[in-house]
């Protein structure tokens, strides 16, 4: 089987189980909501995503798309959508260089509509004096990472078209970030490593949405979890939630598998690699390879070589510590992403994020705003119908006791 066949057929797979998109796509292909609008992406290239980009051209849509990540794209999905006639320039192990010319390509389509994750199409948009000059409708960002990017450069008063926070929709963030995190993080380090987790003492940085879900995951695996935290609500729910809770510098004496999820950089470093355990395993959950200091690591170790693939073994004389997927996105790298069934759900926020943006852009300020509840509930709504779900409804009678401040026991 050749790469643009094996790529069709692992679109073909996410398909048979993206029932929500499925639903949207036949509306989008009906009404043609994006007919016209050019879409300039920049996400995980796999095969999930490919369904997003086909909903979005049934839509209308002329779509250009390349990776977000150096490392996290799948080469047969690429080739599949160039085969379509897509304009795709991802490819996997990408130089920084390339990264970014890759990024010039998508935004020398002067899109109307952007989606990004980790928003450096976005960024790059702002920042190169030619692109910066291309007029854009707005944006959608997937993940917390870019939110916080854009938030940052909504205060500074740059941000120069509104911009969708998909990432803080109910059906993106308890799901994709929890569920979806959770078990691809787990999968890309058993499929790299080929280790027991059960028993092992598993630190985890970060005890957000991610964080959350990659720590309930080790403690199904039978692992001792441990969670280092910054912020005294996340520590304490995380005491509550059953886990140890202590300082990087202490857990980083005891845990065998570490694994980063803050979104924020130097999580992990000389401070901490100078007291592990021979034999430590360190992954990266978090969008960007900034968590885990590769480069102190680098300086420590008298030599490094890869043991296996996504294995990269450093040697500090005294002992070994072992990075997996060079630092970034474990669960990308060194597997297939979040599972079908949860994308299902972030990318139909995607798809209708789009939609809204074409529909209400003259309305929208130049700020980051969450996707419409209604939107939201849509996406939950269709989810529960796909899975042959029913849930009651209120009364008018059980309406109007909410409503009416009057009411009493």
């Amino acid at each position: 089987m050749d790469e643009v066949e094996r790529g069709r057929r692992k679109i073909e797979w996410a398909e048979k189980h993206m029932k929500v998109i499925s639903r949207i796509r036949e509306m989008f292909r009906r009404d043609k909501p994006l007919e016209g609008v050019k879409v300039g992406m920049a996400l995980h290239v796999e095969a999930k995503t490919a369904v997003l980009v086909l909903t979005l051209i049934d839509g209308g849509a002329e779509v250009a798309i390349t990776g977000c990540n150096p490392m996290s794209s799948q080469d047969d999905v690429a080739e599949a959508l160039r085969d379509m006639g897509i304009k795709c320039y991802a490819k996997r192990g990408m130089s920084e260089e390339e990264y970014y010319s890759a990024l010039r390509k998508v935004a020398s389509i002067k899109p109307d509509v952007v989606i990004d994750d980790g928003a450096d199409l976005i960024f790059l948009l702002h920042t190169d004096e030619e692109l910066s000059r291309v007029d854009v409708m707005g944006a959608s960002e997937e993940t917390t990472t870019g939110i916080i990017r854009l938030r940052a450069m909504e205060r500074e008063g740059v941000l120069r078209f509104p911009v969708i926070a998909v990432n803080d929709a109910y059906t993106k963030y308890l799901f994709d970030n929890r569920y979806g995190t959770g078990q691809s993080t787990w999968d890309g380090i058993m499929r790299a490593t080929n280790l027991l987790i059960a028993g092992k003492n598993v630190v985890v940085a970060g005890y957000g949405w991610c964080g959350r879900g990659i720590a309930m995951r080790a403690k199904g695996l039978g692992a001792n979890v441990i969670v280092t935290e910054v912020d005294e609500i996340r520590a304490l729910e995380a005491v509550m939630d059953g886990f140890r809770v202590m300082p990087m510098r202490e857990a980083a004496r005891v845990g065998d598998i570490f694994v980063t999820a803050t979104g924020d950089k130097d999580v992990i470093g000389r401070e901490h690699f100078e007291v592990m355990k021979d034999g430590a395993i360190l992954a990266n959950a978090g969008h960007f390879n900034v968590e885990i200091n590769v480069r102190e690591l680098e300086e420590m170790s008298v030599s490094k070589r890869e043991m296996r693939e996504n294995v990269t073994e450093y040697d500090l004389g005294n002992k070994k510590l072992y990075l997996l997927a060079e630092g970034r996105l474990v669960n990308l790298v060194a597997g297939d992403g979040h599972p079908v069934e949860v994308m299902d759900m972030s990318f139909s926020d995607q798809a209708l994020a789009a939609k809204y943006i074409v529909e209400n852009a003259e309305n929208l300020e130049r700020k980051v705003y969450r996707l419409p509840e209604e939107l939201d509930r849509k996406v939950a709504r269709l989810k529960l119908e796909s899975m042959g779900i029913e849930i009651d409804r209120l009364s008018d009678e059980q309406i109007r006791y909410l409503s009416d401040w009057r009411q009493g026991t």
